[in-house]
């Protein structure tokens, strides 16, 4: 027996359309075909393997939680997405330095769920 990766993440979102846009527009990721499910999502691709499902609407409210709840995305140039997130008017923890030299960045999604993006030191 063993587990081979991390297939998906899934987050509960209050407006689907509002989220997709940011996740679209502000973290430029790609969507993805859904299967036909009795509610509605959408899905995006993180990564080559991995999937972010956003899950709308089920009769329950949505809830986040703080900063030590959070999921994270490695990226390629720290500096090159501070100035993206800048200029997508997105407020974010500015870049802060891991004990190990990892580079972080935090920010939240329309209904507050954490972020991180992350490169990792050179």
């Amino acid at each position: 027996m063993r587990i081979y990766e991390l297939n998906h993440v899934a987050i509960h979102v209050s407006d689907l359309p509002r989220s997709c846009e940011f996740y679209a527009r502000v973290l430029q990721l790609g969507s993805m075909t859904r299967p036909a499910f009795d509610f509605p999502g959408a899905w995006f691709r993180l990564g080559s393997q991995q999937e972010l499902h956003l899950i709308g609407s089920t009769h329950e409210a949505v809830e986040s939680c703080g900063r030590n709840n959070h999921f994270a995305l490695r990226v390629d140039d720290m500096e090159a997405w501070e100035k993206h997130l800048r200029k997508a008017g997105v407020d974010f923890r500015p870049p802060k330095l891991r004990p190990d030299g990892a580079s972080q960045i935090f920010l939240t999604d329309p209904d507050g769920h954490w972020i991180e993006l992350f490169a990792p030191p050179l």
